[in-house]
Parts: C-alpha cells; sequence; structure tokens
C-alpha cells in the first residue's frame, strides 16, 4: 500500500479575519445609551469539507439581555417608582401636623388620674402624732413701689428683697397640731393664695407656695408624710394652673391662642413675663421648694421655646439626685412624672430615668441616717417601705403606659448558662412592689 501524504491547506488569514468580523452598523447619537439594549450583527461562514466547496454567509441578529438598570429611563425600577408615590402625596399642611403632635402629647382615658388616687391616700396615711407647721406672716416692709416711673431694675431688686425677707424669718411656727388642724391649716393657706393672686398680690402668692414647698423637707412624723404631699402638691397645683392662665391670657389679644400653640405665635410681652416667673425661682435658695415649684411650672415652658419641656424635665431629674433622704426624693420624682405625663407623656426617656435613680436610692435605706431617724420615730422597716408604695405604683403607671409589650412582662426563668436578661431587675422590683 502506498503511503498517503497529508499536506497543510493554505490558510488565507486576513481575509478570514474580516470575513468573521463583526459589521459596523451606524448609530445616531441622539438614539445612544449606554444603558440601552444592544443589537449586534453576527457573520458566519459555513465551509464545505471539501476543497472548492463555495462558501455562503448568513447573518443573524441576536439581543442582549437588558441591563436592570436601563429600567430607569422609563421610569419602572422600584426606586423611581417610590419617589413618585412620594411626590404625588401633599405634604402634611400646619393643622394636620399640630393634630398629629396632639395625639401623642395626650393621654387617654386608659390612664389612671392622680385625682382618683388622692383620697385613698389620705384615707391610708393617717397618724396620732401632733404635727407643726412654718406659716407665712405676709411681712409687708419691702413692698415695690407702684409708680409708673420705677425702674425695672429696681422692681426686680426689691422683690428680690421680698423672697428675701420670707427666708430670713417672716414666719411662725405652728406645734402641736392634730391631723385635722393640719389639714384645715392646709386648705387656709391654698386659700391665702387664691385671695393673694386675686389681689394681684403675685410676691405673697409665690411666698406661700415656697413656703408650703418647704414643708416637704420635714419628715418629722414621718407616718404622715404621702398625705403630706397631696395636700401639698394640690396647692403647688393650683400656683402652677394660675401663673399659666396669666401668661395664656396675655397672648389672646387679638384673638385666644389654640391649644396647640407654638412659641412662635407667643408675643413678647408674654415671653418676658414668664421669664420673670423663671428667674423669680431661680433665685430660691433651697433646693427641694426650688424643685417643686419649677416643676408646677413646667407647662409654662411651652411660651419659651419649642423644646423647651424636653430639655426642662432632664435636668430636673437630675436635680432630684441631689434630695439625701430616699423618700422625699421617691415622692419629687412621682410628682416630677406626674407634672410630665400631664404636659409631655411621650418623654419617655426622662421618666425611665426616674425610675432607674429611684432604684439606685433604695440602699440608702440601711444607711446611718435612715436608720437613726426609724429608731428615733419607732417605725418598723416594714412600715417604712410602705410609705414608698404611693410614689412607686405612679411611677411605675407612668413608665409603662403605652410602653412596649417586652418591658410590661416578667422576664422568662433563666438559667446558670443563660446571658443575663435586660428586663430581669425590672421584674423583680414589679414583683416586689
Amino acid at each position: 500500500m502506498a503511503a498517503v501524504q497529508w499536506h497543510s491547506r493554505a490558510r488565507r488569514y486576513e481575509s478570514e479575519l474580516q470575513s468573521c468580523g463583526l459589521e459596523v452598523a451606524p448609530v445616531e447619537f441622539s438614539d445612544y445609551h449606554p444603558l440601552k439594549s444592544i443589537t449586534v450583527t453576527d457573520s458566519k461562514s459555513r465551509r464545505g469539507a471539501r476543497k472548492g466547496s463555495t462558501s455562503s454567509s448568513s447573518s443573524s441578529s441576536s439581543s442582549v439581555a437588558p441591563d436592570p438598570l436601563s429600567s430607569m429611563l422609563d421610569g419602572t425600577d422600584p426606586l423611581s417608582m417610590f419617589a413618585a408615590a412620594s411626590a404625588s402625596e401633599s405634604p402634611p399642611t400646619l393643622s394636620q401636623s399640630r393634630k398629629r403632635r396632639e395625639k401623642e402629647d395626650e393621654v387617654g382615658v386608659d390612664f389612671e388620674p392622680w385625682s382618683s388616687k388622692r383620697g385613698e391616700i389620705l384615707a391610708r396615711f393617717t397618724t396620732t402624732e401632733k404635727l407643726s407647721i412654718n406659716l407665712f406672716m405676709g411681712s409687708e416692709k419691702g413692698k415695690a413701689p407702684s409708680l409708673a416711673s420705677s425702674a425695672v431694675s429696681e422692681k426686680v431688686r426689691t422683690r428680690l428683697e421680698e423672697l428675701d425677707d420670707l427666708e430670713e424669718g417672716s414666719q411662725r411656727e405652728l406645734l402641736n397640731l392634730s391631723q385635722q388642724d393640719y389639714v384645715n391649716r392646709i386648705e387656709e393657706l391654698n386659700q391665702s393664695l387664691k385671695e393673694a393672686w386675686a389681689s394681684d398680690q403675685k410676691v405673697k402668692a409665690l411666698k406661700i407656695v415656697i413656703q408650703c414647698s418647704k414643708l416637704l423637707s420635714d419628715t418629722a412624723v414621718i407616718q404622715f408624710y404621702p398625705s403630706k404631699f397631696v395636700l401639698i402638691t394640690d396647692i403647688l397645683d393650683t400656683f402652677g394652673r394660675l401663673v399659666y392662665e396669666r401668661i395664656w391670657s396675655m397672648c389672646s389679644d387679638p384673638r385666644p391662642l389654640p391649644d396647640s400653640f407654638t412659641a412662635d405665635e407667643v408675643n413678647d410681652t408674654a415671653k418676658e413675663t414668664c421669664l420673670n416667673w423663671f428667674f423669680k425661682i431661680a433665685s430660691i435658695r433651697e433646693l427641694i421648694p426650688r424643685l417643686y415649684v419649677e416643676v408646677a411650672l413646667l407647662k409654662c415652658n411651652r411660651f419659651l421655646t419649642k423644646c423647651g419641656i424636653q430639655e426642662t424635665v432632664p435636668r430636673l431629674t437630675a436635680m432630684i439626685r441631689g434630695i439625701g433622704d430616699p423618700l422625699v426624693a421617691v415622692y419629687a420624682r412621682a410628682y416630677l412624672c406626674r407634672i410630665g405625663m400631664e404636659v409631655a407623656p411621650h418623654l419617655k426617656d426622662s421618666l425611665n430615668k426616674n425610675f432607674f435613680d429611684l432604684l439606685g436610692t433604695f440602699r440608702q435605706i440601711h444607711g446611718d441616717s435612715v436608720q437613726n431617724q426609724l429608731v428615733l420615730q419607732r417605725v418598723e422597716i416594714p412600715v417604712y417601705l410602705t410609705l414608698y408604695s404611693p410614689a412607686i405604683h405612679w411611677i411605675l403607671q407612668c413608665v409603662s403606659y403605652r410602653a412596649p409589650e417586652v418591658h410590661c412582662h416578667p422576664a422568662p426563668p433563666q438559667t446558670m448558662n443563660d446571658p443575663p436578661h435586660p428586663n430581669r431587675s425590672r421584674s423583680r422590683v414589679q414583683a416586689s412592689v
């Protein structure tokens, strides 16, 4: 058999390269965009297996899958649709914003008011011990002049001297009062406050409130302290309401302010009067009366700035930490939470801080100061702890109102290998109370 010799076929690489290349199609600049789908034309050549066979070329067009980002050109991508939906919605009007804010700042009917607890506390915490009270005697030696030519600085100096006169001894102490006599004296002070206010004796009214607030630092008859707190805070509530209504009436010209007003709608005269009240409060030397009177006027911060209440509540919360007696401190926190729920119930952070500050003060119960006081008054620890219950119950009610459900239920059982549960300490406190 003769050997077969194979010879390689001569190749024309340049012509093959041209035949396999893509055809260039003219594209107008106005129709070109890098995100649009691109049409590619491909040319294929078929060659017969035999030499000399004719080659035929066929063209086929294939369309590349569209780029997902190209949908933004016609507005069908999710982000464009969301932006179009947002643009179609009209922004909330001023009245709608006010209604939304009012709904957040209102306490519903499902919240038990303080007035329902007042009678129960007065009936539960009584005493047969003799009580004492300091009464303001109303000295007139520092009365401010009413001349129109008096300078503003002279009036301010005179009013500060009147406040100093109160703290320097223009008062007398009533001793050996029964519980009913004590209650009658407090009611007389409340009536004197209203009469002084009606006769335009604003400084005298402030003196009465300061004097009553000082009584909350006295724990000489400790079993009666919760009832004393109820009686004194009634006077503070009256004073806060009178001041607020006076400032609000100054903004009623030419038309009264709406309930959902902002600080921008308050005129300069009303703002100056409001600042004057807070300056008077700042001049009170003792911590407890200064704290209670400022809490009573907490709502008046609405006349000054938009965030006045939001900035003041944390500061008042920190001020309470300076009260050494844990019983006095817990009722101060209860009063701040009560007024806070009336004017800004959405400030949950400050309510929670008051609650956890309360937990931190329990270690003081075993300190020498409290123990010596209990020995002196012959009060046992179980009886002493019951004095905290009205304040603690109220603070817990404020903290748990419309709170997340996880914060209002006990923590699940914990094994030795489980990490500490964040709500465990809070649940133990709720169970103990």
